[in-house]
């Protein structure tokens, strides 16, 4: 039996991903902080995931293709199909000492037979809110049939990690696990600060200086609160309440938005300086999704200075102080969202204040001490699973 390891440098970690880097999102640009800072401290990482020609950004580790289709109806998405025979002589040659699954799909549920086949210990990353998704799809009935699912795969996990103490939360409360942890997530400081503010960039999208923007900035998708942002800045419109709208973000529910809110400015998707640029120059997130399960976009908002709207649900509730930092409103609330805008457009001094305490909050997140919370996992589950073995 080979050593057990004693720190970072000594790990080899397989991580199955169904998303690492062909459509970008928080949890894939996540996943790939965690491997960045995994190689900077000398360990050995396998990433094992769907593939395509033109990813939206270059992979970070060495990379792996899983055999996959289009997801019906979300063509840009994949879906695996499982463990070719090529990627299991991969995984034996690699030899991991522990395995991360992030999507539980069908792949991640082999390599976890695999894992388990081989006595390895297996951590489970929580990224999304699966289970809430298919309300937006009129098929809500399905929830319970997929949290039970999800509560079959998760069991056969050794240990999950969460990117907030309320979606940890929500995992107990589902039985999910009774070994979960914090994988909390961090912003990038030098991108997003309130420095980055630009009223000449706001002027070019149309937007005169004294106009207060609220703002959107996610993949625009119908579980992003979509439906729920749209009508209350109807509401808004109803009552007079002067504003503008600004939009960031490229998805299959663009045209949607576009024509429920014809007056916004859509940028389009930005990334990088374009974007930190885009969320300090707007006053106000208004970010209604009750998907997410810690919600990157809010603390990049709260970096740039912005008071923050948002769902009194998971990944939100964990970082946003209500009435401190932004507002926390009931899911789906439409009068109870419109009436905490309307508070920040018509209130500067509010605004700041809120604004300003969101900044002081969002120091907090460190990349680097938050990725070395997962490494310290992977060690604790090899150790606990040695211990076992020896018993």
């Amino acid at each position: 039996m080979s050593a057990i390891p004693i720190s970072t440098s000594e790990l080899r970690i397989a991580l199955f991903s169904g998303n690492y880097n062909y459509v970008r999102d928080g949890a894939n640009q996540a996943l790939n902080r965690l491997v960045d800072s995994l190689l900077r401290q000398g360990a050995a990482v396998r990433v094992y995931s769907p593939t395509v020609s033109e990813p939206a950004f270059p992979a970070t580790g060495d990379l792996v293709s899983l055999p996959s289709v289009a997801f019906p109806g979300r063509g840009e998405y994949r879906f695996p199909l499982g463990l070719s025979r090529a990627v299991k002589r991969d995984l034996a040659e690699f030899a991991p000492n522990v395995v991360q699954v992030s999507s539980p799909d069908v792949s991640a549920h082999r390599a976890v037979s695999w894992a388990r086949k081989h006595k390895l210990p297996i951590l489970g990353s929580v990224h999304t809110r699966f289970e809430t998704y298919f309300r937006y799809y009129n098929m809500a009935w399905l929830e319970p049939v997929i949290e039970a699912i999800l509560r079959r795969f998760y069991r056969r996990c050794d240990a999950l990690v969460a990117p907030s103490e309320s979606m940890a939360q929500v995992l107990r409360d589902q039985r999910m696990n009774y070994d979960v942890g914090m994988w909390s997530r961090g912003v990038d400081r030098e991108l997003f600060h309130p420095g980055r503010r630009d009223m000449a960039w706001r002027r070019a999208q149309d937007i005169a200086d004294g106009e207060v923007v609220v703002g959107f900035f996610s993949r625009l998708v119908m579980e992003k609160g979509l439906d729920v942002f749209s009508d209350a800045i109807d509401e808004l419109r109803r009552h007079n309440v002067a504003h503008r709208v600004l939009i960031v973000g490229e998805g299959p529910a663009h045209d949607w938005l576009k024509n429920r809110l014809p007056d916004a400015v859509f940028t389009g998707f930005l990334g990088g300086p374009d974007l930190a640029t885009a969320v300090a120059s707007m006053d106000v997130l208004f970010f209604p999704s009750v998907t997410e399960t810690f919600g990157n976009v809010t603390l990049e908002a709260m970096a740039c200075g912005l008071p923050v709207v948002a769902s009194a649900a998971t990944g939100s509730e964990s970082l946003v102080d209500d009435h401190v930092t932004g507002r926390l409103i009931r899911p789906g609330a439409v009068h109870q969202f419109a009436e905490a805008v309307r508070g920040y457009i018509e209130q500067p001094e509010l605004r700041a204040k809120h604004g300003a305490a969101g900044e002081l909050r969002s120091l907090e997140f460190s990349w680097d001490r938050i990725n070395q919370a997962v490494a310290d996992t992977y060690l604790r589950l090899i150790r606990q699973k040695a211990a076992g073995a020896a018993r």
